[in-house]
């Protein structure tokens, strides 16, 4: 591009160009030139260059007076900051554009009103500087962007003041702390046709999860309405997560959807002028309880995210709308993902509590790490020069302004926002702890109290009443010891699964449905299968939590369904063995509709569970909602990976036709891979090995269970709890028995019980008898990983020592002959 042009249409730029256009407009002009042929959609527009904006500040010394005054500047001082940067700005303000600058931007634009054939065209002025959206630096959201921008004169304006935006407070402090030099950023602005995405949808992607850095999956936000509301943190969006490798195979690819509360939209308003051309509506509530994207929606976005993702080479932050006229997408712009990019994958870090207290609220968590400290409840902007090093900082939302403060936080809360607003995205950008969305913080709150924030269990933010003793561990990833034996995992939890699969393992060895039942629906599933002919209160429950999806049963199966492919796709191709739901009948009574259909047993723990139920004609329906959603999961989804386990099976008879019925929906022995695993935790099972494992392709071992009934306690008793333990005789006879019939079958022999996750010597122990592999809790993973390799490599030493000295005894022997 001729560098001495003070515009340039996208359609003629390319990321060689980011000198001049800066990143963001350079991206937009690499998306139309590159990826157009490949169905990607960019609004066109023109871009004001580096060029001009140098001319410009050269007027009447403006340059000299800018560098003159930021000089002494002290960037941690806010008062000063603020008082510098009004100065700065109020000085660009001031001063006219160069009439060669106006008379190219005002035949640009006439060239814009002609291709669109009206003159009743919105856009958008967005800043793009020349050091921006690179992979080691993200100054997103920093300078100004204004919106429903008409007609020359207030396009004018609006140009210039973000021209004046490159002196924010905010733009100023990161340049300080980035090493930037102030006058070496210069300031494109990008004039783009706005979709009309303020009375249809909009929202953020990014090419991986941005807590863990799962880079297997697209996560998508949606709102309705303008981008800005999720940016700027003022809504909690809808989120999907999308698998890649099925979204690329053309199967099924959506894991998860959350639905947002999306209480307000930004919408174009009749007042256009520069400062105010938008308003914010509530949204009505029928659109609050549901998706605001379809599913179809979401794999569009997600293909785009693809295409993008690997022309760049690189994870990568978008920007998207959906234009409520024509009905499409459109992707509006494209930078770098910085945080996890700059992530290193040889060391892995990780927090967590020592005790926990009383939750005081809750959130969505960013950033898995904890922070703790005294609250500072800080209203709006006036009051941010209150917060100190250390503060747990407590506000409802956060603008690119608060960025100068926020790096002294120890915390950060806010009422509002996604995983992708600004809070969030600094948050990550600072390594600061986060949690947004909570709804009341700064009434749950009180200034001064005390308080921990924890982003370590789940996507579920939790502050805690208090100050709480925290663990730091620190993990080498690339020095990990090869184990004797395969270390598996228990994962109940599928909002931990991204982080998990981080930590070294063979894959999943106990995944519990009953934990996706209770966190992710919370309905007996009696209910949804009998609505709509329930009693009207418990019908308004069910219907309240079934919001945004079909109806009660689709939304009973899909959400298994995205908790256990979660699991499956986070650790794919290793096996993810989910357990067939196995609440006993009190656990059931707590669920949405229990106490309607559960029984009252005086001991629920050898009552009416596992495979009894399944075969039960008045729970057969209900195990086939399982079964729906696991054969989703394989068939469609394609994650073979799967595969299932049987919980406390206690006669051969009961296995013979859980195995008819699993058969019978579907889900067929062998069939695409299937494998049936069984737990053994009932003495007849250990005793009646070989009958057993007629039906099933190997035992996983649950030796919680298998202990108390084998002992005659309940583990649960203070009175006998010393008395449980896994390593009684009685119990490793059991455990002997179960492991040599596998063995000798040739079948599979795991362990998913407490036992191996408390004490490292019967992890041993059981290596020595044969265990194909150990599932641990992920916290006792790498302690028994190191401990087992430890052992193994000295009995290798101690056998090689032996060996050294008995053929030094048989030489001696000759020797004397």
């Amino acid at each position: 591009m001729n560098d001495s042009r003070y515009v340039a249409w996208f359609d003629e730029l390319r990321m060689v160009d980011v000198s001049s256009v800066g990143g963001k407009n350079a991206s937009l002009g690499e998306m139309i030139n590159q990826l157009s042929r490949a169905g990607v959609r960019v609004p066109a527009g023109f871009a004001t260059t580096a060029h001009a904006y140098r001319d410009f500040l050269a007027h009447g010394g403006l340059a000299q007076r800018i560098e003159n005054a930021l000089a002494t500047l002290d960037a941690g001082d806010v008062g000063a900051l603020a008082a510098t940067g009004a100065q700065i700005r109020a000085w660009i303000v001031e001063t006219p554009l160069p009439a060669r600058l106006e008379k190219e931007i005002s035949i640009a634009y006439e060239k814009m009103l002609q291709d669109t054939g009206t003159r009743d065209v919105s856009v958008a002025v967005r800043s793009s500087a020349t050091a921006e959206d690179l992979p080691d630096a993200s100054f997103a959201g920093q300078q100004e962007t204004f919106l429903n921008i008409q007609g020359l004169d207030k396009l004018l304006i609006a140009i210039k003041n973000v021209f004046a935006s490159l002196y924010n407070d905010r733009a100023i402090s990161y340049r300080v702390h980035k090493g930037f030099t102030h006058s070496e950023v210069a300031l494109s602005a990008g004039v783009q046709r706005m979709v009309r995405s303020d009375i249809g949808t909009s929202g953020v992607i990014f090419t991986l999860d941005t807590e863990s850095g799962f880079d297997q999956v697209v996560l998508i936000t949606a709102s309705y309405g303008l981008g800005e509301t999720i940016v700027q943190g003022a809504v909690n969006p809808d989120e999907f997560y999308v698998y890649k490798p099925a979204l690329e195979q053309g199967k099924p690819a959506i894991l998860r959807r959350n639905l947002g509360s999306k209480l307000i939209k930004m919408q174009f308003s009749a007042s256009r002028e520069a400062g105010s051309p938008v308003e914010t509506l509530d949204v009505d509530e029928a659109e609050r309880r549901r998706f605001s994207i379809t599913d179809t929606d979401v794999e569009e976005l997600a293909r785009h995210a693809l295409v993008i993702e690997r022309h760049y080479r690189r994870p990568m932050d978008i920007e998207w709308g959906k234009d409520g006229i024509d009905g499409k997408l459109y992707i509006l712009q494209a930078r770098p993902e910085t945080v996890q990019a700059r992530a290193g994958g040889e060391m892995l870090r990780r927090y967590r509590l020592k005790a926990k207290s009383e939750v005081l609220i809750s959130g969505r968590a960013i950033g898995q790490k904890i922070g703790s400290g005294p609250v500072r409840l800080i209203l709006n902007a006036a009051e941010m020069s209150r917060v100190r090093a250390g503060d747990v900082l407590v506000t409802d939302m956060t603008d690119p302004d608060w960025e100068p403060v926020m790096k002294r936080a120890a915390a950060i809360v806010t009422n509002r926002g996604g995983r992708t607003c600004h809070a969030a995205i600094v948050a990550r950008e600072l390594g600061i702890p986060a949690v947004v969305g909570c709804g009341d913080a700064t009434s749950a709150l009180s200034e001064n109290q005390m308080v921990t924030v924890s982003c370590t269990e789940g996507d579920t933010g939790n502050i805690y009443r208090g100050i709480l003793e925290t663990e730091v561990i620190d993990l080498a990833l690339d020095q990990m010891p090869t184990p004797p034996v395969k270390i598996t995992m228990n994962v109940g939890n599928p909002e931990l699964a991204f982080d998990f699969q981080r930590i070294p393992n063979h894959g999943v060895g106990l995944a519990r449905l009953e934990f996706i039942i209770a966190r992710m629906i919370g309905v007996h599933p009696k209910a949804v299968l009998d609505y709509p002919d329930i009693p009207p209160d418990l019908k308004k429950e069910v219907e309240n939590q079934c919001v945004g999806y079909r109806d009660p049963v689709s939304f009973y199966v899909e959400k298994l369904t995205e908790g256990i492919a979660t699991l499956g796709a986070a650790f794919f191709p290793k096996p993810v063995i989910v357990r067939m739901s196995d609440f006993k009948s009190n656990e059931y009574s707590s669920l949405i509709g229990g106490q309607r259909y559960e029984p009252k047993e005086e001991n629920p723990m050898l009552g009416f569970r596992g495979a009894s139920r399944y075969i039960a004609e008045n729970f057969r329906d209900c195990f086939e909602l399982e079964c729906r959603a696991l054969k989703e999961v394989r068939d469609k989804m394609g994650l073979t990976n799967v595969e299932i386990m049987i919980p406390f099976v206690r006669t051969v008879t009961e296995a013979r036709r859980v195995v008819e019925s699993l058969a019978a929906n579907g889900l067929k022995r062998g069939e695409n891979g299937l494998r049936l695993i069984m737990m053994c935790e009932i003495p007849s099972n250990a005793l009646l090995a070989n009958q057993f494992l007629e039906y099933f392709d190997g035992f996983s071992i649950g030796s919680n269970d298998l202990t108390q009934l084998t002992l005659g306690l309940d583990r649960d008793s203070s009175l006998i709890a010393e008395s449980f333990d896994e390593r009684d005789p009685a119990v490793k006879t059991l455990l002997r028995l179960a492991i040599q019939a596998c063995l000798k079958a040739g079948k599979y022999v795991g362990i998913c019980g407490q036992g191996p996750s408390d004490h490292p010597d019967l992890a041993q122990w059981l290596m020595k008898e044969g265990i194909e592999s150990l599932s641990l809790n992920p916290d006792t993973v790498v302690e028994t990983w190191l401990y087992l390799a430890e052992e193994a490599k000295n009995l290798a030493s101690r056998q090689s020592e032996a060996m050294s000295l008995q053929i030094t005894s048989i030489k001696g022997h000759h020797g004397k002959k």
